[in-house]
């Protein structure tokens, strides 16, 4: 399935941490199926870069500065989209960092850190754009981006395998509660994704592990897999696509794990 496959003309989708890696390719995806889109990030300057790229190609976007953490400029920035574009009807809870450790050793401040950004930052970016959504019961979808670890856990993310277990529940509960507005959500359960954030992991692995680089990528990340491939970016994307423009709430409230085999439901 390619973009030009789905329209989600005529649609607004809001992604945060949208200015690099899985968020940009989900915008940039949606922008090209026809969507206004916001690039929401920490990064204004790299928000503005992505939507400065989406409108060169004669898309509609806007840049958009969030801490996601932050109850205040949640609101105000996804006040600014709807009042920039008419509504929200996509949300992609997006946002995300990983810190490794084991938990003996994990700081308390890391572990509220991780759990602010991922579980605070989702369900403050959920009231917000459902503010718009049930509106006269307008509807649309909220997007979360899981991992293969809202399903199992593995040594050393303690705080990240709780944070991506909580979203399960937080889009379950919506889409319980959304359905009376027509609102439906999802969760995205990407493998392994060569990003800058899985970047970063390979090294800290390799010596916590006390394994090499080599071997964190050959036996941690796709030796599960069916193929001994990453997953991409542009699977993500492509999923996410999908769900955002399905017609129905057939699929509500579920998840679906994109890893090449590397964890199956």
């Amino acid at each position: 399935m390619n973009a030009t496959d789905v329209s989600l003309a005529g649609k607004v989708g809001l992604v945060t941490g949208a200015a690099s890696g899985l968020g940009k390719e989900i915008a940039l995806t949606f922008a090209r199926a026809g969507a206004s889109v916001a690039i929401a990030d920490l990064n204004g300057d790299g928000a503005e870069a992505v939507a400065s790229q989406i409108r060169a190609a004669g898309g509609k976007a806007i840049g958009v500065t969030m801490d996601v953490t932050d109850e205040d400029a949640v609101n105000s920035a996804t006040d600014r989209v709807a009042g920039e574009f008419g509504s929200i009807d996509i949300l992609v809870s997006n946002a995300g960092i990983q810190i490794v450790n084991p938990i003996v050793e994990f700081s308390y401040t890391d572990w509220r850190k991780m759990q602010a950004i991922h579980v605070d930052g989702a369900f403050l970016t959920t009231r917000a754009a459902l503010r718009h959504m049930y509106r006269g019961d307008r509807g649309g979808v909220v997007i979360y981006m899981g991992s293969v670890h809202s399903h199992l856990a593995s040594p050393l993310k303690s705080a990240y395998v709780t944070a991506k277990h909580a979203l399960l529940g937080l889009s379950r509960t919506l889409a319980k509660e959304g359905a009376a507005h027509n609102v439906r959500s999802h969760v995205v359960c990407p493998g392994f994704v060569r990003t800058p954030l899985v970047e970063k992991q390979i090294p800290e692995q390799a010596k916590e592990l006390g394994i090499s680089e080599a071997d964190v990528v050959k036996n941690v990340m796709l030796g599960g897999t069916v193929d001994g491939v990453f997953t991409t970016v542009d699977d993500i994307a492509q999923t996410t696509l999908f769900l955002a423009a399905f017609p129905t709430a057939a699929l509500t409230g579920q998840s679906f794990v994109v890893s090449h085999g590397w964890f199956m439901q």
